[in-house]
């Protein structure tokens, strides 16, 4: 994104939702920080510092110093440090035949941001994905301390299904997703796509998912929407039937964007894949 303070903002609610999703709190935070000093003004630096700060204060979190370089590229993030009570730890390891899988926020930011970079994204668009980026899973908190999820892992960098096949495998669990109950940012997001707008690490993704899943009817579309690489996105609950209200409840309260019901664990397909689409 070009405006700074919103970048900032980005990069610290990144940071500090890998503590929520392991269900713990954050406590304290480092800058980390590199720029061409040659070409970023300090009153740009600034205003990216201020975004972070914006953020850790959000929820609680002191930040108390950090490290800067010069560096090529801008970078920004945070070092945080949580507390989370050993007995209520969130992995992805613990998935059970029967949990329903729900996602926190719903999948494009890295179409998305490719078409902010290349000029061609609408301005709905630009400012429904920026707060959507920016806003961080506090509910992983609740959730862990109320036990009311099974496993969880947050979704990034591997898209959807290659962040649902570590957890499968940790687990020793398959899962069958629903492709059209998966949510997209806005319909624009599809449209990018059928227009070549995708980012490589979103195409990586999708070919890494050859031998692992069962695409079954799904189209192209929903295929690179699944493997989309997100930045700062949602989580991806594993929830019991019994529980599953009080998930939505908690989520709901949060404010999380999206509580959708995306598909389901069951038991380990020895001969098949793990990851199989159903709708």
């Amino acid at each position: 994104v070009d405006d700074p303070f919103s970048y900032g903002q980005i990069a610290a609610a990144n940071s500090l939702s890998d503590i929520f999703a392991m269900g713990g709190r954050p406590l304290t935070a480092l800058n980390i920080i590199g720029f061409p000093t040659d070409l970023i003004k300090p009153r740009v630096i600034s205003s990216i510092l201020r975004g972070g700060l914006a953020k850790a204060a959000e929820v609680g979190c002191v930040i108390i110093g950090g490290h800067s370089i010069r560096n090529p590229e801008p970078i920004y993030g945070l070092a945080v440090t949580g507390v989370v009570d050993v007995r209520h730890v969130t992995t992805n390891a613990n998935a059970r035949p029967g949990d329903l899988l729900v996602l926190t926020k719903p999948l494009g930011t890295g179409i998305a941001t490719t078409a902010i970079k290349r000029g061609i994204a609408s301005r709905a668009l630009q400012k429904k994905v920026i707060a959507l980026m920016s806003k961080i899973n506090i509910a992983g908190a609740e959730l862990a301390e109320r036990r009311l999820v099974r496993a969880a892992t947050d979704i990034t960098g591997y898209g959807l299904i290659g962040h649902l096949v570590s957890l499968c495998r940790a687990s020793r669990v398959s899962a069958d997703i629903n492709a059209r109950n998966v949510p997209m940012i806005s319909d624009e997001i599809g449209e990018l796509i059928e227009l070549g707008c995708v980012p490589d690490g979103s195409r990586q993704n999708l070919h890494a998912t050859t031998v692992i899943a069962d695409w079954g009817k799904t189209d192209v579309t929903r295929r690179v929407l699944l493997t989309d690489a997100q930045t700062s996105g949602g989580l991806l609950l594993c929830v019991t039937e019994t529980n599953l209200e009080k998930v939505l409840s908690v989520l709901r309260k949060a404010g999380s964007p999206s509580t959708a019901i995306i598909g389901k664990i069951v038991p380990p397909r020895r001969r098949g894949p793990l990851i199989c689409m159903t709708g």
